[in-house]
């Protein structure tokens, strides 16, 4: 049980020590030349978070934003251009990755659609306006005999 145990550990100690030795990325880990991380830096500030789905992946703090980043430090460390990077990103995830998506025929809806969505509220509002402002008459002024009834409720009505 003993000779297990001592094997056990050893397999974790080398197994430990190559992860060590291989340097494990994480999100944060900048790359050594300060040219490439701000390569990466700013194409962080362009792709999108698709959990957060409005911030950055330079932004978030969601797990897959942080793969995110560390895809693209990797992209760029294998010698990746920028529009190469961002390329692998949109075959991967789509145009929805790309905080400003390119204006084509696909991505449309995402380019018009505030601006529809505007038109039909204003649309909206201005109609229910108009139907406020004419659906309610002003009432017609009593006639005497319904006056002169109204006056005699109220004298009933005082102690």
């Amino acid at each position: 049980m003993m000779r297990r145990l001592a094997a056990f550990a050893a397999i974790l100690v080398v197994v430990g020590g190559a992860a060590a030795a291989q340097g494990i990325q994480t999100a944060d880990t900048q790359l050594a030349d300060a040219a490439l991380e701000a390569r990466a830096l700013a194409l962080h500030k362009q792709l999108r978070c698709l959990v957060c789905q409005n911030q950055s992946i330079h932004d978030s703090n969601a797990g897959l934003a942080s793969d995110l980043r560390i895809l693209v430090r990797e992209r760029i460390t294998t010698g990746d251009s920028d529009e190469e990077v961002l390329a692998y990103m949109v075959d991967r995830y789509g145009d929805w990755v790309l905080l400003k998506p390119p204006l084509k025929a696909s991505t449309l809806a995402l380019w018009l659609g505030p601006l529809a969505i505007l038109i039909v509220a204003g649309t909206v509002a201005a109609f229910a306006l108009r139907r406020a402002a004419t659906a309610a008459p002003a009432p017609e002024p009593l006639t005497p005999e319904e006056r002169r009834r109204v006056e005699e409720l109220l004298r009933e009505s005082q102690p």
